[in-house]
């Protein structure tokens, strides 16, 4: 077959799934729609059905007025439905994103370790790809930042606040410096802005003074809605009407549309155990440090931890009792989601049994984050 060389021998994107009791390896919200949400989503995707003859609307008109109100309340923000775009999830708008701003000859940078399809993206869009490193509590290195920005002038810089899978916020003054030196866009990924701590602001509210700022966002973290497939990006208008040159003709369906509009509807519903799973995060992080270990400090809904001699044995060992979490980030951590209450039960059970057998040991090396930039890009591994 034909195939391009850079895809030969890559394996399709995926983290493992596993018929086990407690799953908490994708960062989902452990909590279904109610039953009023769940006849609200139904009663709109009947009434799409009855004209889905017809292509939907492929500006998104509704979807996008509605967005910009949630995000008045969520966000701080107000913005027009023109600076607002949606796709099938935040994936198919980072891909859009890299098609309209990168492509042959052009640079992608980021700071490792963080989410794994970065790079795919790139690839994808025949955009070469860079790697900075993080400090080792896993913030943004600024000076080493601002430093290879200068050197590549990436044409596209991707930051995720919080980041995955490290769980930590951008603060304000560092994105404000990379947008000062940026010379293309400056992407923030907020797939988990509604998790984030009291107190700290979304990067929309810098989207009035950097029209090179792009914030994307997905309904599938604490929206509860994964299957929904539903994220969109905020950004200047310019930056839309870029997007809408790539995207695919009528790319999201009528039924997507209807679902989204109608979890959007229902908001304050789908958002009120957001705070429950911060207790339980936070709860988390002081539970895993008591045991001895590192927790990075997290504005997301899950946790980074380590450092371990054996991760694939630790792994293996909360597997074996029925707990899958995610092998990733640099070596020697692992990630758990926040799940319900029960799941966490059980979580902190199985690694108790661990560690009462001796099976957590660290390796000196593996604490330090410096020490490994990767990604976790293998198959079992991504993030």
């Amino acid at each position: 077959m034909p195939l391009r060389p850079e895809l030969r021998g890559q394996a399709p994107y995926g983290a493992p799934q596993l018929d086990v009791a407690v799953r908490l390896n994708t960062n989902e919200n452990p909590y279904p729609p109610s039953a009023k949400v769940v006849a609200d989503i139904a009663a709109a995707v009947s009434a799409a059905a009855a004209g889905l003859n017809r292509y939907p609307d492929r500006e998104c008109a509704e979807l996008r007025a509605a967005l910009a109100g949630y995000l008045v309340g969520e966000a701080g923000v107000r913005l027009g439905p023109e600076q607002l775009w949606p796709a099938n999830g935040s994936n198919e708008v980072m891909q859009q994103l890299l098609q309209a701003f990168g492509g042959p000859g052009r640079t992608a940078l980021s700071f490792a370790p963080t989410y794994a399809m970065y790079p795919e993206y790139a690839r994808n869009t025949s955009t070469e790809w860079a790697t900075g490193r993080r400090a080792a509590d896993f913030g943004l290195d600024l000076d080493s930042a601002i430093g290879m920005i200068s050197k590549l002038q990436p044409s596209v810089v991707l930051l995720a606040s919080p980041n995955n899978p490290t769980g930590t916020a951008l603060p304000q003054e560092q994105l404000r410096a990379v947008l000062d030196t940026a010379p293309g866009v400056v992407i923030v990924d907020e797939a988990y802005a509604e998790f984030r701590r009291a107190g700290v602001p979304s990067a929309m509210s810098l989207l009035a003074d950097y029209p090179q700022l792009i914030v994307t966002r997905t309904m599938s973290k604490a929206f509860a809605l994964a299957g929904g497939r539903l994220g969109y990006l905020a950004a200047s208008s310019e930056v839309v009407d870029a997007v809408r040159i790539v995207r695919l003709p009528y790319h999201l369906s009528a039924v997507s549309q209807a679902t989204a509009l109608a979890a959007l509807a229902n908001s304050d519903e789908l958002l009120g155990r957001v705070s429950e799973l911060r207790a339980e995060r936070d709860a988390t992080v002081s539970w895993l440090r008591g045991l001895g270990l590192r927790a990075a400090d997290s504005d997301a809904n899950f946790v980074l931890f380590g450092a371990f001699a054996d991760r694939h044995a630790v792994w293996q060992g909360l597997l074996d009792r029925g707990v899958l979490i995610r092998k990733t980030g640099p070596d020697g951590w692992l990630r758990v989601s926040i799940g319900a209450a029960e799941e966490m039960r059980a979580f902190r059970g199985a690694l108790s049994e661990l560690a009462a057998m001796g099976q957590l040991s660290g390796d000196p090396a593996a604490r330090q984050v410096t020490g490994s930039t990767g990604t976790g890009s293998t198959e079992e591994d991504r993030a």
